[in-house]
């Protein structure tokens, strides 16, 4: 479905506008996304169908193209450094504020027609410190790295550079005029078009990052599927078919493709293919408002709680953590069935229970913390129980501060949840892969597919918990045993245990919440009912 999707947007030139529209926290990963490289297709697609019309109405008002040319290209770089922090992934996706980026080529253009003089005159220099820009570039950027933003200025000044220097360059001369890299160059178009569905693809089959002869072998094919593409269909179209009966075969052939994408999406993705396929096979599909009690008790876009996030029952169990404790919910709900006792959930998209840390991705979760801590100190619960996707050792000194705050507001039991079993790829996804492959389900548990990463964290957590003297309860020893992580939550049942790489089901949420309520509640504090 959502590949279809792709399909309709990229042959309508608005592939980074539908990418902009799915941007959120349960969005598909990226590398699971095959036509993901065509965003950039569609900024450049909409800068040509603006830029003419610019061109259109300079020369028709004679006015001076230099100066408008900057000014607007200024005006899309100031939107792109103001809205980097707040909002990357509009920035990232936003024609607005990436146009910039190809108007300096404009600019270049421009100065090398009407005003070379105005270039840098020495062409050595200019190239070096082009090429050194640019591969700065490369190394510095990173998923953490708040792109494009200031860091976009390395490559496009350094492509400036390099270019402006003309063939008189020693850079230029001798080392982009190299034959391999010519004929890259030449094929650079094609190769860009097929390399990433191909690596995508063979993730998605893998179930997770593929061997590296695997990928060796994956490039190399784009390589050969590049070249080919180029002699049959690039110079063809380009320099020998006559007429314009090429731009309409061109232009019905898009229309096609678009129409087959956007039916695929409408037809939920052709599912009447997946009819004979357990639900299990299928994937889990959240319903977020529901479980988690979204932009209520789970905030994402707003900073206020509402009211329905307290429970008038004894004992009071306040939730406080991110998306795997607002997962745990739904858990939570359901065990109240089981066994007595309130609920208080007051949990935040990537907000850590953490009191004094400051994150500029994350602005808003020192305000909700900060609250989060106030409304715990006025309503006193019997117990707090603080989870989260725990991955930063760097977290304890703020972990520890938090613990100190709530014993200061007098609350003696705080409870810390270990990280739950993250996998290495959507379970749904690896589920099904297994299928495929053996036409069986899997075992219970499994070894293959999950991180190792989480055990070390665990196994720290325990440590600190107990220098700290607060009761710790590990998730990975209630998911996971020396045969691996459970993938369902019953050997005859076919509910998956995650929605995604870690975020628990309700059905897994409230496999895990039956224990931990089991080692809280004493006794005195709860009345055991009869499953």
């Amino acid at each position: 479905m959502q590949l279809g999707k792709h399909i309709a947007g990229g042959a309508g030139f608005i592939s980074n506008l539908v990418l902009w529209s799915e941007a959120d926290y349960f969005d598909t990963a990226s590398n699971a996304k095959p036509l993901l490289h065509l965003w950039s297709l569609g900024v450049e697609e909409q800068f040509y169908i603006f830029w003419p019309v610019l061109l259109g109405v300079v020369w028709r008002y004679r006015l001076n193209f230099l100066s408008i040319t900057i000014f607007i290209a200024l005006v899309s770089f100031a939107i792109n450094i103001v809205i980097v922090a707040s909002n990357p992934t509009a920035d990232f996706y936003s024609p607005l504020s990436r146009f910039w980026e190809l108007m300096i080529g404009g600019v270049l253009a421009y100065l090398a027609l009407h005003k070379p003089h105005l270039l840098p005159q020495r062409t050595n220099a200019q190239s070096v410190i082009g090429l050194v820009l640019i591969i700065t570039g490369i190394l510095s950027v990173n998923k953490a790295s708040e792109f494009p933003g200031w860091l976009a200025l390395l490559p496009t000044i350094g492509t400036f550079l390099v270019i402006s220097a003309q063939p008189t360059a020693w850079i230029n001369r001798y080392l982009l005029s190299n034959r391999l890299l010519v004929n890259i160059g030449l094929i650079s178009y094609p190769l860009y078009l097929w390399h990433w569905p191909i690596l995508s693809f063979l993730r998605i089959t893998e179930s997770g990052t593929p061997p590296v002869g695997e990928r060796i072998i994956a490039i190399a094919v784009a390589f050969t599927l590049a070249w080919i593409t180029y002699v049959a269909v690039e110079k063809p179209v380009r320099f020998k078919i006559k007429g314009n009966w090429k731009i309409v075969l061109l232009c019905v052939l898009l229309t096609i493709t678009g129409y087959v994408g956007f039916n695929t999406f409408q037809r939920d993705g052709l599912s009447f293919r997946m009819m004979k396929i357990s639900p299990e096979l299928t994937g889990f599909k959240p319903n977020i408002a529901k479980d988690w009690r979204l932009n209520q008790c789970f905030l994402e876009d707003t900073d206020k709680f509402s009211d329905i996030c307290l429970e008038n029952k004894k004992p009071l169990i306040f939730l406080w953590g991110d998306s795997h404790a607002a997962a745990l919910y739904s858990g939570l709900k359901q065990m109240q069935s089981v066994f007595q006792f309130g609920i208080a959930q007051y949990t935040a998209s990537g907000c850590k229970p953490l009191i004094g840390k400051f994150v500029p991705d994350e602005k808003y979760c020192k305000s909700i913390n900060d609250s989060d801590l106030l409304i715990a100190d006025r309503i006193k619960p019997e117990f707090v129980l603080l989870h989260a996707n725990w991955s930063d050792l760097g977290d304890l000194p703020y972990l520890r501060l938090t613990i100190n705050r709530l014993r200061s507001a007098g609350i003696k039991n705080v409870v810390l949840l270990g990280p739950d079993p993250i996998w290495d790829n959507e379970l749904p996804r690896i589920i099904f892969s297994y299928y495929r492959k053996w036409h069986k389900r899997p075992p219970l548990r499994m070894k293959a597919y999950n991180a190792d990463a989480v055990s070390a964290i665990d196994a720290a957590l325990k440590r600190f918990s107990k220098a700290e003297n607060i009761q710790y309860i590990s998730s990975l020893d209630i998911l996971c045993n020396q045969d691996g992580c459970l993938t369902r939550t019953g050997e005859n049942s076919i509910d998956v245990m995650t929605m995604d790489s870690g975020h628990l089901t309700p059905q897994g949420a409230a496999y895990q919440a039956r224990i931990i309520l089991s080692q809280i509640l004493t006794k005195k504090d709860s009345v055991i009912l009869p499953n």
